[in-house]
């Protein structure tokens, strides 16, 4: 895979107004495009302070005049995140003075980085494998605490520790085999069938639990879609709004006040939400509402979570226990009462088995808000047992995993069969290739351009 030689820069941060705004540089000649573009106050030259120094002075533009007062430091390569020279500059964050500033690096020689360019040069570059690159775009991406702590964790290269001790157990096994057939004179014992087969055993049982973790890992990354359905005035966008912590809904005592689906991105029990307040639920011959009730109950049948919502200071009726049901058979759910500040109606006795999870709350007063959290977190229970770090995340991981795992149950049936050794390598060749795109020892330049194009240009 060809590694660029050229420099390249970019403005790291987004382009709005705010305290800090970065420009960043890579590449054979950053350090010297730095030392023309930076003017220390000191009497001390750029170049002559240490490595990852943070240095006072000016930011020059193209013609040589200071445009801000910033720090810069650089690195030399290999030691930087993409392994070669970089340096960075620190300004204010106002967007003319980084455009000044880029302009100013690409009249010296640098170019406009590409999506996620930098990254990608530290892959390739060795100073970090495709899991943890993957990992830098899930951090950026993070849309709950523990998604942060799951990104963090295989940056730091606990996925990529997983996956190296189930290769370099194949790599014994193949390394003797190939000893077997290369010397056949020699007095080497060939492992017992039991030994082989425990350490095959091992190894798919590994990646077994390894696939377990893609559910989470998806819903980590990709978030979950949650329906809030019921009655018109039930409560719907009252929730969303308390969740939310701000009124993204209108809400009104007229019924029918939402007519089609508003969703919100947020955090709920941990993770990742896609908060979808649906319109009441109710017969109506006007058009427009038939139409969003259509929407709610389209998105009902998508959702991987519903909250069903009773007004609990109103008598439970037919429908709403129909509701339940249908929406029991659809996805995890959560029956939420709601107005909890208001007085109840009686609670009729329900049959259902099992029950769903039933929490009481008030949108006003924040009373049952918790427990809520605590509700969903137990239908979307973390894995105990996974450390931070150790989750498949994606498609591309999920399936390579999946064909490593093919390849060695394959291994072990041509073991248990009598099949000859060279014909039994040939699984487990499967298999550690598979386990090498996981990592990026083995895969192909469109993958990996796929993988950055989805980077923001400064990373």
């Amino acid at each position: 895979m060809a590694i660029d030689t050229d420099t390249i820069a970019a403005i790291s941060t987004p382009p709005v107004p705010a305290a800090i705004g970065i420009l960043r540089l890579s590449g054979p000649q950053a350090l010297e495009i730095a030392r023309r573009q930076f003017r220390p106050l000191g009497s001390k030259p750029l170049l002559d302070h240490r490595p990852r120094e943070l240095v006072f002075g000016d930011l020059l533009d193209s013609g040589g005049q200071p445009i801000d007062r910033c720090l810069c430091t650089f690195s030399r390569g290999p030691a930087s995140y993409t392994g070669e020279d970089t340096a960075e500059f620190q300004c204010h964050g106002s967007p003319m003075v980084l455009s000044l500033g880029l302009e100013a690096l690409f009249a010296q020689g640098a170019r406009q980085a590409g999506p996620g360019e930098f990254t990608r040069r530290a892959f390739l570059n060795g100073r970090l494998d495709l899991a943890q690159a993957e990992a830098v775009g899930d951090l950026l991406d993070a849309r709950s605490r523990e998604g942060a702590r799951h990104a963090a964790g295989q940056l730091t290269g606990a996925l990529s520790q997983k996956i190296g001790d189930i290769y370099s157990a194949l790599v014994d096994v193949m390394a003797h085999f190939h000893t077997v057939l290369d010397y056949p004179d020699e007095d080497i014992d060939p492992f017992r069938m039991e030994e082989l087969s425990q350490i095959l055993g091992a190894q798919r049982e590994a990646l077994d639990a390894l696939l377990t973790t893609c559910r989470r890992g998806r819903q980590l990354t990709q978030g979950i879609s949650c329906a809030l359905v019921g009655r018109p005035n039930a409560g719907k966008s009252s929730l969303l709004n308390a969740l939310a912590g701000y009124d993204r809904a209108i809400v009104t005592d007229i019924p029918g006040t939402t007519r089609d689906t508003l969703d919100i991105s947020l955090e709920l029990g941990g993770l990742p939400v896609q908060l979808i307040d649906t319109a009441g639920l109710r017969d109506s011959s006007d058009p427009i509402e038939q139409l969003g009730v259509e929407r709610s109950r389209s998105a009902m049948a998508q959702a991987e979570l519903i909250l069903v919502l009773w007004d609990s200071s109103l008598p439970v009726t037919q429908e709403d226990g129909a509701l339940l049901c249908q929406a029991m058979k659809l996805a995890p759910t959560i029956l939420v009462w709601t107005k909890g500040d208001l007085p109840s109606a009686p609670v009729p006795f329900l049959s259902l088995d099992p029950m769903p999870p039933t929490v009481t709350i008030s949108a006003k007063t924040g009373q049952g808000l918790q427990e809520l959290e605590d509700a969903v977190a137990a239908l979307f229970p973390r894995p105990e047992d996974v450390p931070y770090g150790q989750l498949l995340t994606n498609q591309r991981q999920e399936e390579a995993a999946r064909r490593a795992r093919q390849a060695v149950a394959r291994a072990e049936d041509a073991l248990l069969a009598g099949v000859t050794p060279d014909a039994l390598l040939t699984d487990v060749e499967q298999a550690l290739q598979a386990l090498g795109e996981l990592t990026g020892q083995c895969v192909r330049e469109d993958v990996t351009d796929r993988i950055f194009s989805k980077f923001c240009v400064g990373k």
